[in-house]
């Protein structure tokens, strides 16, 4: 999860394809440039099976925070993954995105402790 993170972070469009089933891969990635991927947070894992190493699906529920066009957003999603081969796999998920309004004087959805004002509001 950590490692496709980055990918987005980066616009590694090549490492996301062969990180994705290729039977739910889209077509179009959906990459921008205007996207800047802040914060990820992994709030829980595990393996559909059980806790067997062996096991062939696995899901991570997630958050990341983001700011693209002027607005703070929010992803959260659990995610499913297979192992394909000797790797795993994204399968698909279950997005959900808000919009954050944080306050000049809250802190900063980036997770920094500072005051957005501060840190990525300047």
């Amino acid at each position: 999860m950590r490692s496709r993170y980055c990918a987005f972070v980066l616009g590694l469009e090549d490492y996301l394809r062969r990180t994705w089933h290729p039977d739910t891969c889209p077509t179009e990635m959906g990459l921008s440039a205007d996207t800047r991927w802040k914060r990820l947070e992994v709030l829980d894992h595990g393996q559909v099976d059980g806790q067997d190493r062996e096991d062939e699906t696995g899901w991570v529920h997630f958050r990341a925070t983001f700011h693209e066009h002027g607005r703070w957003q929010r992803l959260e999603e659990v995610s499913r993954f297979t192992r394909l081969g000797d790797r795993w796999v994204y399968v698909d998920g279950t997005p959900q995105l808000s919009v954050l309004k944080p306050g000049r004087n809250e802190a900063c959805p980036c997770g920094s402790g500072r005051k957005l004002k501060k840190c990525c509001g300047v």
